[in-house]
């Protein structure tokens, strides 16, 4: 679909799509049921993921992780690196509400596919699109923080909004699990340095939820929680001077190939992610 206002926007190219050329299979067999695909919910440079329904109309996601070689470079074996990590991610997380449940593996044509994850279906919006924002939401989302932290992880991917499905009944439920931290059973990674990283990046976790309260539902807070609250770490402004220049060259660089337009906004692309579609209801 092209944008009429903008019809110099063009498709990413292959050496920037996770599948390069391709689309999430047309079929996958996942706990030995067929699955149609539906919507593609998103296609970046390190993965694609859709929506499939059975003929029963059950709904599940599909993530497939990057095959596509960079310049020649094979990157397959990050794609199934990263479908392993999040597997495993999901299955220790298996006991905690909210938190979508893995499937198992994906196969299409007969083959086990190593960079893809299936799991369950969450039916709601992604809190990036909400208008009115109950505040159980946030509420619930602080104690399933608590609960992932609990496991001896963190999320890290907290700051992005569209990673927030909120359910019809205001149950806010965390996806996409790929890059989350986790101690290990052996050292060193579970030893002194594991642990400081471990306690950091919970403490941005933190620092993301509150974030979004303040500027989603400043209503919630006191006058000193909301001065506490606005008080960067000083782990993520080490962070800011190194990523914020990176990612500024990476917007320019998408402008510069013509996949979005002038400012860089992710909406422009011809294929954004879900989030950042126009359209008034979504499901994940």
């Amino acid at each position: 679909m092209s944008h009429p206002a903008d019809r110099k926007i063009r498709k990413r190219p292959a050496v920037l799509r996770a599948l390069g050329n391709h689309d999430p299979p047309e079929h996958v067999s996942v706990l030995g049921a067929t699955y149609r695909r539906g919507d593609i919910l998103k296609h970046d440079s390190w993965a694609a993921t859709a929506v499939y329904c059975n003929d029963e109309g059950k709904r599940i996601i599909c993530k497939f992780n990057r095959i596509e070689p960079v310049f020649g470079i094979p990157l397959a074996w990050v794609g199934r690196s990263l479908a392993a990590r999040e597997s495993r991610f999901l299955r220790k997380l298996s006991k905690v509400e909210l938190i979508p449940k893995d499937l198992g593996g994906v196969a299409s044509g007969g083959q086990l596919l190593r960079n893809a994850i299936a799991r369950s279906y969450i039916r709601g919006e992604p809190l990036r699109v909400k208008k009115h924002i109950n505040p159980r939401v946030f509420r619930e989302l602080r104690e399933l923080l608590q609960a992932i932290h609990a496991q001896d992880m963190a999320y890290v991917d907290l700051h992005k909004l569209e990673n927030i499905i909120v359910d019809p009944e205001n149950h806010p439920y965390l996806i996409d699990f790929q890059v989350c931290f986790g101690l290990s059973d052996t050292w060193p990674g579970n030893g002194r340095l594991a642990r400081l990283l471990l306690a950091k990046l919970q403490e941005i976790d933190v620092y993301c939820l509150n974030k979004h309260i303040t500027r989603l539902l400043p209503q919630m807070l006191t006058r000193k929680q909301l001065w506490l609250y606005s008080k960067v770490p000083l782990f993520i402004r080490v962070h800011r001077r190194f990523a914020a220049p990176l990612r500024a060259m990476r917007r320019k660089l998408l402008v510069r190939l013509r996949i979005r337009a002038v400012g860089g906004a992710a909406s422009s692309e011809l294929e954004p992610e879900d989030a950042y579609h126009p359209a008034p209801h979504r499901d994940k």
